[in-house]
């Protein structure tokens, strides 16, 4: 749902996520991010408070794509950040219901579905969502994106090869080191990174910011 422009362009989608101030957000544009990630979640050590921080998101630029991460949000909280005229999509990181995620597709809501891969069964026999955007992520209990750890790449292959009518973004523990090396074997269409760009949690090394950029979008040259 937030990965449309990125489809078309040929190349794979970068997402930066965890942001918690201007100067990370525009290092990470231009570094030549596709989309940015605002953590929702108050137990999180990324955590933003999306209205206090609204002025400067708003000035970033309108071709970014600017993502709100929630966890569990309830009804009336997904729709009002979901429509906020400076969030593009909802990024869904809990245990949101295939009927909470058709009501608000219904509402035009655009969001993304996290699914946290353990095992080879996490992906199998998964509902439909409503949504085209679907986020492989490691299964942090607490950390929502930031937790560094990878998962087993294997039990994604399968899922990634045969979903083609899925726009799949790889997270979990992604770095400057092995985010060539998961384009190459797993070829998803886009990556996320959180603590693999960080100098401490919530705030980014500029530097590793560029370098995995352009890690991820030179390893996809070779696919």
């Amino acid at each position: 749902m937030f990965g449309g422009k990125a489809k078309s362009s040929g190349r794979v989608f970068v997402k930066i996520c965890g942001i918690t101030n201007q100067a990370d957000a525009l290092a990470a544009i231009d570094a030549g991010a596709d989309a940015l990630g605002f953590n929702l979640v108050r137990r999180s050590k990324r955590y933003i408070d999306i209205d206090k921080a609204a002025g400067w998101i708003d000035k970033l630029p309108n071709e970014i794509r600017k993502v709100a991460v929630v966890a569990d949000p309830n009804w009336e909280d997904a729709c009002r950040v979901g429509q906020l005229r400076f969030i593009d999509a909802l990024q869904l990181h809990g245990n949101e219901s295939p009927e909470f995620c058709r009501r608000l597709a219904e509402a035009r809501v655009r969001f993304a579905k996290a699914f946290p891969v353990r095992d080879p069964d996490s992906l199998r026999n998964i509902p439909d969502y409503f949504t085209d955007t679907i986020v492989l992520d490691s299964a942090g209990e607490l950390d929502f994106g930031g937790s560094g750890q990878v998962f087993p790449w294997k039990f994604a292959a399968r899922f990634i090869r045969a979903r083609k009518d899925l726009f799949i973004i790889l997270a979990g523990g992604l770095n400057v080191q092995n985010v060539a090396q998961a384009v190459e074997l797993l070829r998803p269409q886009g990556v996320d990174v959180t603590t693999g760009v960080e100098s401490c949690p919530g705030s980014k090394d500029h530097a590793l910011v560029k370098e995995f950029v352009q890690a991820a979008r030179s390893a996809r040259s070779k696919v």
